[in-house]
C-alpha cells in the first residue's frame, strides 16, 4: 500500500529525514511514533503531497482513495450530517446521478456501483460515527456553524473515517476527543477495513488499536510488527544486547592492539602484527545510539494541611443565572486525594474543576476551602496566557523578582530548558514546550492541590511517563481530566463521573468506565436502522470464477514465487541471526563475524525487495480480480 525508499528531508537546513525506509502492506494498522519535532507530521504531509503529486521515494498503491483531516469543517448552515455525508464523494456524485440519469444502462452501473458501496446505509453509518465521536441524535440535525471550532475538528474526523480512504492518514486525532471519544475511536480503527498510518502520543490507543509499529528515530524509519509496548520491549532488548556486543569487541579490539603495539618493532611478530592489524580495520563499529532524555517534571512537596482541602456544599455550577450547568454538587477533595473526573466532553467537566480551584462563582451552595491551601490549576486555555514577547526567564522573574540572574537560570533549567530554549521567545515554543513552562511556573507556588484540565495533548509519550513519575511522587491532591487513559490509570487512585447535570463518585475503575461507554456506543449503533435502498435496476453480468482464475493466473504465480522467496531470505537471516548471536564468535573468527553480518545485509536488501515484489503482485491481483 505504502513504500517509501531512502526518503531525505531537511526544513531550513535541519536534516528531518536521512535515507529512511519503510514499506506498509494493506490493511496494517500503523502507529508512527518518535519524540516531538522529529519529523511525523511532516512526513505525513509528504505522503500526501505524494498521493496528489507524485514522489520518486514515496510510493503509493495505484488507484488508492488517500484521507485525513485537513482543517475543521467550515462554519456553515449545512446540517452536520449533511457535512459528513459530502466526505464520500462518490457516493454524493453516485446519489446525484441516480436522480438525473435517464439512460438505462448507465443508470444500471450507478445502482450497481451505489449498492457495491453500500451507499444506502450511508445516512445511519454517518449517524453511527458522529455519535461515537460524541455528538447528539440532536446535533446531526443542527448547522455546523453553531459548533465551536473543537466540536467542528470532530466533524472533520467524522467526515474522513466516514469516506473510508484506501489510506486513512491520522495526525494525533484523540488531541480533540475525550475519553469516551477516544475509547469509541480506539475499537473503530481496529476494525477498520483498510490500511491506516496515525500518528499518536496516545498509548492506550497505540497499544489496542495498531498492529504495527513505524518508528522514527535518528532520522531513520523502522516497521516493527506489534503494539507500543512491544516495540519499546524489543528495543529495549536490542539496545543492551548491542551494548553487551560493542562491550565484547572493545575487549577483541583492545587485545588485538595491545598485541601489534607490543611486537610491531619486532621482526619474528611482524607478520603477526599486520595481521592484527587488517583484523581491526575488518571489524565493523558497533554503534550505540545516544538516548535522547527527556526532562523529568518536579512538583515540590506542599506544607501539609488538614483534611479536607475544598468542600462543595449543595453547589449548582454555571455561567449564567439560573441556567445551571451541574445541579446539588456534593464533593469533597482531601490531602490525599488522587482522582480522574470522566464524563463525555460539554457535560461540565471542566465547570466542576474551575469552581473548585475558584475560578467560577457558584450560582448556588458553597465552597468551602482550607486556610492557605494553595492551587496550582493548568488548562488549555492557559497556554493563550503566556506572553508571546518574553522568554522562560522572563516568566519566571515576574515570580521571582528578587532573584539574580543565574538564580533564574538554574530555577528555568530544572524546569527543563537549556540555554537556547531559555531565551526563546514564547511565541517560538512549540506545544510541548509552552506545556512545561506552564506547569513549571505552577509548581513555584508549591501548591497543595494539582489540577489538571488535559496537560497532555501536547506532550510526547516520554514527556507523559515523566509527568506520570512527578504526579507519584508529589505529596499533595491531585484532580485530573484526560482523554490519556494510561495517564489516569497510572495517577488516579478514584474516579467522580459527570454526567446529565451531575457530578457524584463513580463506584469502579477506568476499566469498568471503558466498557459501560462501549457498550452504551454498541446500543447506539444497534439502534442506527440503515435506510432502505430502492430495488437497483438488473446488473450486467459479472465474470466467471474461471474467467478471473485464467486473467490472473501470471499475477498468481508472481505472488506465489515472491512468497517463497521471502520464505526462503526469512530462512537465512533466521541462520545468520542466530551464529551472530553466539557470545564467542567474535573472540573466535573474527573474518566470519564480518562476512556474517555482510551476508545478512545482502539477505535484508533481497527481502525488501522480494517483499516489494509481493506487495505489488498482491495489488495487480486485486485490481485484476476487481475489475
Amino acid at each position: 500500500m505504502l513504500s517509501i525508499e531512502n526518503l531525505t528531508y531537511r526544513i531550513q537546513g535541519r536534516l528531518l529525514l536521512d535515507g529512511a525506509s519503510a514499506k506498509i502492506a494493506a490493511g496494517w494498522k500503523v502507529g508512527l511514533i518518535g519524540r516531538n519535532g522529529t519529523g511525523k507530521s511532516t512526513l505525513l504531509r509528504l505522503i500526501r503531497e505524494a498521493g496528489e503529486e507524485g514522489d520518486e521515494a514515496i510510493r503509493i498503491g495505484k488507484a488508492a482513495k488517500l484521507g485525513w483531516v485537513a482543517q475543521e469543517v467550515e462554519a456553515s448552515d449545512r446540517t452536520l450530517l449533511d457535512e459528513t455525508l459530502s466526505a464520500d464523494t462518490e457516493r454524493a456524485e453516485l446519489m446525484e446521478r441516480a436522480e438525473t440519469v435517464t439512460d438505462p444502462d448507465e443508470l444500471a452501473a450507478v445502482h450497481e456501483r451505489l449498492t457495491t458501496t453500500d451507499a444506502w446505509s450511508g445516512e445511519a453509518r454517518a449517524s453511527t460515527i458522529l455519535t461515537g465521536l460524541g455528538f447528539s441524535q440532536a446535533d446531526l440535525s443542527r448547522a455546523c456553524r453553531e459548533f465551536s471550532g473543537g466540536w467542528r475538528m470532530r466533524a472533520a474526523l467524522a467526515g474522513v473515517l466516514f469516506a473510508e480512504p484506501d489510506l486513512l492518514l491520522l495526525d494525533e486525532p484523540t488531541n480533540y476527543l475525550d475519553l469516551e471519544g477516544a475509547a469509541w475511536l480506539e475499537t473503530y480503527l481496529r476494525r477498520y477495513p483498510h490500511t491506516v498510518l496515525l500518528v499518536s502520543h496516545d498509548r492506550e490507543l497505540l497499544n489496542n488499536a495498531v498492529t504495527h509499529i513505524l518508528a522514527l528515530e535518528h532520522q531513520k524509519l523502522g516497521v516493527h510488527p506489534g503494539d507500543y509496548d512491544t516495540w519499546q520491549r524489543k528495543r529495549a532488548e536490542k539496545l543492551a544486547l548491542a551494548e553487551a556486543q560493542k562491550s565484547k569487541q572493545d575487549k577483541q579490539r583492545a587485545h588485538l592492539q595491545s598485541f601489534v603495539d607490543r611486537f610491531r618493532a619486532k621482526a619474528t611478530k611482524a607478520r603477526q602484527a599486520q595481521s592484527r592489524i587488517k583484523m581491526i580495520e575488518k571489524m565493523g563499529e558497533i554503534v550505540i545510539p545516544l538516548e535522547e532524555r527527556t526532562h523529568p517534571f518536579n512538583f515540590p512537596d506542599p506544607e501539609e494541611l488538614a483534611s479536607p482541602l475544598f468542600v462543595l456544599d449543595g453547589a449548582d455550577l454555571g455561567y449564567a443565572p439560573g441556567q445551571p450547568v451541574l445541579r446539588d454538587v456534593n464533593l469533597r477533595v482531601d490531602n490525599d486525594d488522587r482522582i480522574a473526573i470522566v464524563g463525555a466532553n460539554g457535560q461540565g467537566k471542566s465547570t466542576l474543576v474551575k469552581a473548585i480551584a475558584g475560578r467560577l462563582r457558584l450560582l448556588e451552595g458553597n465552597r468551602v476551602a482550607a486556610p492557605k491551601v494553595e492551587i496550582g490549576y493548568f488548562s488549555q486555555d492557559q497556554l493563550d496566557e503566556l506572553s508571546e514577547g518574553l522568554n522562560a526567564i522572563d516568566h519566571v522573574r515576574k515570580l521571582r523578582p528578587e532573584a539574580t540572574e543565574g538564580q533564574l537560570r538554574s530555577i528555568v533549567a530544572q524546569i527543563g530548558f537549556n540555554r537556547d530554549k531559555a531565551e526563546t521567545k514564547a511565541g517560538k515554543l512549540s506545544g510541548g514546550e509552552k506545556v512545561r513552562l506552564l506547569l513549571g511556573l505552577m509548581a513555584m507556588h508549591k501548591p497543595h492541590v494539582l489540577i489538571l484540565d488535559e496537560p497532555t495533548s501536547h506532550l510526547d509519550i516520554d514527556s507523559r511517563e515523566a509527568l506520570i513519575h512527578a504526579l507519584n511522587d508529589y505529596q499533595g491532591a491531585v484532580l485530573l481530566i484526560t482523554h490519556d487513559v494510561y495517564l489516569a490509570e497510572a495517577t488516579a487512585e478514584r474516579l467522580w463521573l459527570v454526567n446529565e447535570g451531575r457530578a457524584a463518585p463513580y463506584d469502579g475503575d477506568l476499566s469498568d468506565y471503558r466498557k459501560l461507554v462501549l457498550a452504551a456506543d454498541k446500543s447506539r449503533e444497534s439502534q442506527a436502522a440503515p435506510i432502505a435502498a430502492p430495488p437497483p435496476p438488473p446488473a450486467p453480468p459479472k465474470r466467471s470464477d474461471s474467467e478471473i482464475r485464467r486473467a490472473t493466473a501470471d499475477i498468481r504465480k508472481r505472488i506465489t514465487a515472491a512468497e517463497r522467496e521471502m520464505e526462503r531470505l526469512q530462512a537465512t537471516l533466521s541462520d545468520i541471526d542466530a551464529k551472530l548471536a553466539d557470545p564467542t564468535l567474535y573472540e573466535r573468527d573474527p573474518g566470519e563475524a564480518q562476512s556474517l553480518g555482510e551476508r545478512r545485509e545482502k539477505a535484508r536488501t533481497a527481502l525488501d525487495d522480494a517483499e516489494q515484489a509481493w506487495l505489488e503482485a498482491n495489488e495487480a491481483y486485486e485490481a485484476e480480480a476487481s475489475a
